[in-house]
């Protein structure tokens, strides 16, 4: 059974981000304001062909990723958009930034997400629903069931944060916010019963806290900041975290670890350079040292990749194929220009997901883009932009989080790209990905999907969030599912 979407009016995702945009504002009056790194080639502005839908699809009615103000006002948009892919389930009228899930050693199955964009705002958006991190009871995936909800100081506040250990079945997050706050890091046990997490331990030892990282073996979380670089943390004993190394002097936004755990990928933000970040892109950093827990052990940069058409470096997942290591590498909003007001710029670029190549770790290269017709420069200074949400200068027709369902040969990838739904791309040859299905139903104001996507490999299902309609669970047509893709 499908739960019923019910729209909200003036308490919505439009106030949430808005709110969200003025607190950026303010660090950008500071020293964080990010503005274009050069023009773009036509190579880079390349969008993707169109999905191929079935007949059971309700497929998109102008150009690919667009959602009309028509469609709004007609009552189409409120129907929902549909390639290749159909809703299982749909919980609730909030979201925030991260979904995963979880099955423990019984067998039960558990999604996990927090609720909050700008906490204590969300207080007056979430409403009865509450603040912190939602515990869901996935066993019937048409009928999610929501447990408890985790509201220690971590939990109530997570921004980027919230990351899982499958490998030690640890839920783990970092007290955080758009700019950074106290690195309080809180970490959950779920492996017994993934419905009713217990905390281990809460400690202050991330020092500041946006984003973060988590080594593959579980063993090493690494907190970032966007004023503070980044502090890797010892959670070997979970129920008491200690400190182990603390990275300054960059702004660093998501870190993912690669398999051997010796090598972190950092989104960097740049460098300040007249009010503004230049430079932009990946930070390459050999964490050896860190890993094999050697004494004041230290990270060390050892790559830099930039591309001209940057917008927010926001994260780069990790993954192999054909034998190959690359990253899924994902900017998010669009260019910030020099102004606190954040205004809409067409020419600024939107932020999409590309894919990179890191088979030498110190000399990563940048193989392809994932870029819909609706990112193009071209197409964001058409009538689009004044659809519901697109100028929103933290949200509008961009990207926000990609994710794979696994590390090796992945076949596809799930990605939030905010005003556009999730989408979902065949990356199975790297140097030409494909769009093959999406999956967007906008609330009123606009899509804000924009949490990092959870797989449900065994269901054939994809879970996310948008932050003004929930939790959703969705299901992608065999047509589009890898053969090889098993649990």
């Amino acid at each position: 059974m499908t739960r019923t979407h019910h729209p909200r009016t003036a308490r919505t995702g439009r106030a949430r981000l808005a709110a969200t945009a003025t607190a950026a504002a303010v660090v950008v009056g500071g020293v964080l304001t990010l503005g274009t790194s050069g023009a773009s080639t036509a190579a880079e502005e390349s969008a993707l062909e169109p999905a191929r839908c079935d007949r059971s699809s309700r497929p998109e009615t102008d150009i690919v990723g667009r959602v009309p103000a028509e469609d709004h006002e007609s009552g189409r948009a409120a129907e929902g958009y549909t390639c290749n892919t159909r809703e299982v389930a749909h919980y609730g009228e909030t979201g925030g930034l991260k979904v995963h899930r979880y099955a423990d050693e019984s067998g039960r199955v558990c999604g996990y997400y927090d609720s909050t964009v700008l906490f204590p705002t969300d207080a007056l958006t979430n409403g009865v629903a509450g603040l912190g991190v939602y515990v869901m009871d996935m066993t019937d995936p048409a009928e999610p069931v929501r447990t408890t909800t985790l509201t220690t100081p971590a939990m109530l506040s997570p921004h980027e944060s919230l990351v899982l250990s499958e490998e030690r079945g640890l839920l783990i997050a970092v007290l955080g916010n758009p700019g950074t706050a106290p690195g309080q890091i809180d970490v959950y046990d779920v492996s017994e019963d993934c419905r009713a997490p217990q905390l281990l331990s809460s400690t202050p030892t991330g020092l500041l806290g946006h984003e973060s990282g988590l080594s593959p073996d579980g063993r090493t979380f690494y907190a970032s900041s966007l004023m503070g670089g980044m502090t890797a943390v010892d959670l070997t004993d979970p129920g008491a975290p200690r400190t182990l190394s603390a990275f300054t002097g960059h702004s660093f936004h998501g870190l993912r670890v690669s398999q051997d755990g010796n090598y972190l990928y950092a989104a960097d933000l740049g460098r300040p350079d007249d009010q503004r970040m230049v430079n932009g892109g990946l930070k390459v950093l050999d964490v050896s040292e860190i890993q094999a827990r050697e004494p004041l052990a230290q990270a060390k940069v050892v790559a830099h990749l930039t591309w001209r058409d940057a917008a927010v470096p926001q994260v780069a997942e990790p993954m192999r194929i054909d034998g190959h290591e690359y990253l899924l590498m994902v900017d998010e909003f669009q260019t910030l220009p020099n102004d606190p007001t954040f205004a809409y710029r067409p020419e600024n670029h939107a932020g999409v997901a590309r894919i990179i190549n890191v088979d030498d770790p110190r000399h990563p290269y940048e193989v392809s883009q994932m870029r819909l017709e609706v990112q193009t420069t071209q197409n964001r200074a058409s009538e689009q932009q004044d659809d519901p949400g697109a100028k929103n200068p933290v949200g509008g027709y961009a990207a926000h989080y990609c994710s794979i369902p696994r590390y090796e040969d992945p076949g596809l990838a799930a990605c939030a790209y905010i005003g556009s739904g999730l989408r979902i791309f065949d990356i199975s040859d790297p140097e030409r990905p494909r769009e093959v299905g999406y999956f967007n139903k906008p609330a009123p104001t606009g899509g804000y999907a924009m949490a990092r996507p959870a797989w449900d490999v065994p269901r054939r299902q994809v879970w996310f969030t948008d932050v003004d309609a929930g939790f959703f669970a969705v299901r992608l047509d065999d047509g589009i599912w890898p053969r090889d893709l098993t649990p």
